[in-house]
This record gives C-alpha cells, structure tokens and sequence, in this order.
C-alpha cells in the first residue's frame, strides 16, 4: 500500500457526475454547490473557468481544472460576455433543464460538437468527507489546471465515447472514468516542473522514507518500533530517523500516531456501532485508555465526542 493510493481511497465518484453540456456561444454556467472537489475538461471546443477570487484559467480541448471547495466557479465561452449565467447544481441534470445533463445520458444524435464554435464540457464532483481525503485536500490549490497531452488524455476519449451513448450501467462507468481522469490530473500536476509537492508526495519516491511509509500505511496496527522499521527499510536506525524527519518534517513514530488517529476517526464515523475499544485495536492500541489519551492530544477531543459530534453535522 502506498500512500498516495490510501490517499485516493476516500476519492470515489458515485452518481455524483453533474454532467455533460454541448454549449453554443455565448454561455454561461454558474456551479454554485461549491463541493470538496470538482473536475471539469473539456472534450470538445474551448472556454473560460471562472473560480470565484481567483484568475481566469482557459481551457482548451482536453484542458482540465480541479477547483477545491467551498470555491464555486463558473463556466463562459468568454470572460467579457454578458450573457446571463444559467445556475447549475446537482439537479441540473436533464436536457429539458438546459445545464450540465449527462446524468441520464442525454446526447443529440448526429450532431458534430465541435462544429459552429460549440463546446463539451464533463464535469464531475467529489463530495469528500473522510479524514484520509483531508490530507490529499489540504496539499491542494484552490485551481489547478493540467493541460492536454497529459496521462488523461487516452482517458478523455473513453469519456468521450461514454458520454455519446445510453446505455445500462452507465452511470457506474462514468464514475469509475472520472475517478481514473482525477488520479491522471493529480498525480500530473503534482509532478509537474516547477511544483512544490507535499512532504508525502516527493517522501514516497525516496529509497529509505518511501519503504518506511508503504509498511506503515500498510501495517498501521503492527507495534512499530524505529529499530524494526529500520531492519525491514535495510537502514540504521539513526539514518531511518534523520531523513524520514528530514523529509516529513516529524519522526517516523510521530507520523505513525497521527496517521493511526486520523484512520480512528473515519472509522469512528463510519462504523457507529464499533465500539471505541474495537477502534482502538483496529489502528494498533491495545488499550483503550491509551488510544483516548493519543486521540486527544492529536484531535483535542475525544473518542466519544468526536463521534457524536462530527457524526451529528
């Protein structure tokens, strides 16, 4: 298990594609959910994101953009026009409600998308709750923007070919498309020149820190030692110590608690009839007691309030 894959664990469409729009200029839609992430490319045409506070980003055929929430955005054909913006949300859904349609498989036969100026927009998004999404959200930009040629591209056109059919099953294809073009994007833009990755990104790909966190994340629950992670890494213990600290900013224990509360706390919320001490042996704590006393120093709360209160929201 690697890191970035637990990381796009929590990262999972289900019926939560808005859609595919075919648009003829002059455009305007206005996404107002707001939601933890959102992916828009374009399949066809061009035209203008519009992140609320932030620049304008054009995009081209196969351009892509991922907008981290609360931000909304709106889509244009151009950043001048004066056309009134069509509110879209998770019910703009059908032809008859002219905004982004794809959810049932709406498509004009025939009809050539990139002739007369007309565009294709897909967009898709993420409504992340987990504490494991947390930490890939939290080493995001507000706007990304990945251009074509990128590892999306051979992506796009399985897009491309879903979104022009109706047929049984396809939502489940959509999702699993757009899932696969996300982890494209993301791992192209975190790789891209000039970029400052996070620790955990450029960590992974280093001989010794790199071993060490595929067995933590791996075996969270093993009673690590630094002495047992360094044998299995093939490294002294003070050489494990100083780059894995050097590179993440903390020891490898440290990461390994703050990685164990932070899988507590989503199975907190996601199993609410496990018991707090079922939890605690789950992500390695033999003792409750103990599990508490880390969670606490780690989230400021407890166990049992953190449940009933972030299980409440």
């Amino acid at each position: 298990m690697d890191i970035t894959s637990e990381l796009f664990r929590g990262v999972r469409a289900h019926g939560s594609l808005f859609g595919s729009s075919t648009l003829s200029p002059p455009w305007s839609l206005h996404f107002v959910d707001g939601p933890p992430l959102t992916l828009c490319t374009v399949l066809t045409g061009a035209g203008w994101i519009l992140p609320d506070g932030h620049p304008p980003e054009r995009l081209g055929a196969h351009d892509t953009v991922v907008v981290r929430g609360p931000s909304t955005f709106t889509f244009v054909d151009d950043p001048a026009t004066t056309v009134e913006p069509l509110v879209c949300s998770e019910e703009c859904s059908t032809p008859e409600q002219g905004g982004t349609r794809h959810r049932l498989g709406w498509h004009e036969p025939g009809e050539d998308d990139a002739a007369g100026g007309r565009t294709t927009l897909v967009v898709g998004a993420y409504p992340l709750s987990s504490e494991i999404s947390g930490r890939l959200l939290d080493s995001l930009p507000v706007v990304l923007r990945v251009p074509a040629g990128g590892d999306g591209d051979p992506v796009l056109d399985h897009l491309a070919a879903e979104v022009a059919r109706d047929e049984p099953g396809q939502q489940v294809v959509l999702d699993r498309l757009l899932d696969w073009m996300l982890v494209c994007t993301l791992r192209t833009w975190l790789d891209g020149p000039g970029r400052r990755p996070p620790a955990w990104w450029s960590a992974q790909k280093d001989p010794v820190v790199g071993e060490t966190l595929r067995l933590l994340h791996a075996e969270p629950a093993t009673p690590w030692t630094v002495a047992a992670l360094a044998r299995r890494s093939g490294v002294s213990r003070s050489t494990l110590a100083k780059r894995f600290t050097e590179l993440l900013g903390e020891p490898p224990l440290t990461y390994l608690t703050h990685w164990r509360i932070t899988l507590a706390a989503d199975l907190l919320i996601e199993e609410p009839s496990a018991t707090v001490a079922s939890i605690a042996r789950t992500v390695g704590y033999t003792d409750p007691f103990a599990f508490s006393v880390a969670f606490r120093r780690v989230r400021g709360t407890t166990p049992s309030t953190y449940r009933r209160t972030t299980g409440a929201r």
